[in-house]
């Protein structure tokens, strides 16, 4: 209801005459320096603001809106009791807050499932026993007992555009399938189910391949295809990693939890890398329990002897033959150099810190001081 539209009663309620009027700020102030002082206006003079009031010479005038320099407010031609003031006061104020408080939205079906199992599954996070089983009124009729894969997708905003419910739902049927289940977890993060038959659908695509693809392999490139789209026709830079199938009604929690920490830790020792999939982040998983103090002494003694492991070109030459499992040959193509001047690289290395990344002992050393180096001296 409109402020207008209980003016009238108002009026026969009061036996007065009640209109409107507008003031300009500077009027209102004017009122309120020759109100009269017993009960007149609200205590705080300085804030102008529905519902303030004044008195005087038999005349009430009380705010109904402030807008810019002006105030729209009634004037009541007659003596009003103090009672009576204060309850067509706070009647101003809750009608100015039912204006401006938000419409409730009209939400889908999913989004409203989703949030009621986001609310539980945070309430299980933040418990200190908290239970990995969803209870029976959210397995949505036991569809949520199958296997499904899980994926955590963390966005960062960098174009100020917020993320829609309804628009990335859309998206994610179209690209994985239509049976999904997206969880909204916090501002930037969303939780992300789809089916197992995506897996058969990866392999049929190396079907030709003379080596049969693994698990990994078919997680690996579904997550890789998953964020192509969501980076090139919806929110632009965002972080993605992808787990092995698991019924969420068992292992939701779990595996939110994995999954952030997997993001978590590819974010923090592989910066500048978008996916990040669990099972190759072990030794990363295995050094961040290491603690700081203990991490910064180990490199402090590995760095004494050379500084060459951080060097730009060195630390690109490494980077690229650990990733591919250290093959010679590969990572000269890869970094389109010839083999001998690879090999010049690494006898330089040899030479200098005594370590020989071509034998495994050697390379286990180095790989450990590199990703001591990512999260002790760049932080």
């Amino acid at each position: 209801m409109s402020t207008t539209d209980w003016l009238t009663p108002l009026q026969h309620i009061l036996n007065c005459q009640v209109r409107f009027i507008t003031l300009s700020l500077s009027d209102w102030k004017g009122l309120l320096q020759q109100a009269d002082t017993s009960w007149a206006y609200d205590d705080n003079r300085d804030k102008i603001s529905e519902g303030n009031r004044a008195a005087n010479n038999g005349r009430t005038w009380i705010i109904v809106k402030v807008s810019g320099n002006t105030v729209e407010a009634l004037e009541i031609e007659g003596e009003l009791k103090q009672a009576e003031a204060e309850l067509i006061t706070w009647t101003l104020q809750w009608n100015q807050a039912q204006q401006q408080a938000p419409k409730p939205s009209t939400l889908s079906e999913s989004e409203s499932f989703a949030l009621k199992l986001s609310e539980w599954i945070q309430q299980q996070l933040e418990s200190e026993e908290p239970s990995y089983s969803i209870p029976d009124h959210l397995t949505a009729g036991g569809k949520l007992f199958a296997e499904m894969i899980p994926f955590l997708l963390v966005t960062e905003y960098t174009n100020g555009k917020q993320a829609s419910y309804p628009e990335l739902e859309k998206l994610l049927r179209s690209f994985l399938a239509e049976d999904i289940l997206l969880i909204p977890l916090k501002n930037q993060e969303w939780l992300i189910w789809g089916p197992v038959s995506l897996l058969k659908e990866a392999d049929s695509e190396f079907m030709d391949d003379e080596d049969e693809e693994t698990v990994e392999d078919s997680l690996s490139s579904i997550c890789h295809g998953l964020h192509e789209m969501l980076a090139s026709e919806w929110i632009g830079e965002c972080h993605l990693a992808v787990a092995h199938p698991v019924s969420p009604a068992k292992g939701i929690v779990e595996t939110t939890v994995l999954l952030r920490e997997t993001i978590n830790l590819g974010r923090k020792f592989h910066v500048g890398t978008s996916i990040h999939l669990p099972w190759m982040l072990q030794l990363e998983r295995l050094l961040n329990a290491i603690p700081e103090v203990q991490r910064s002494r180990y490199l402090e003694h590995a760095l004494k002897r050379t500084e060459l492991f951080v060097e730009a070109e060195m630390l690109a030459t490494l980077e690229t033959f650990f990733s591919l499992d250290c093959n010679v040959s590969e990572t000269a193509k890869k970094l389109y150099i010839h083999r001998n001047t690879l090999l010049y690289r690494l006898d330089k290395l040899k030479q200098e810190t005594g370590l020989d990344v071509r034998q495994f002992r050697d390379a286990v050393l180095v790989k450990i001081i590199l990703l001591l180096y990512k999260v002790t001296k760049r932080n």
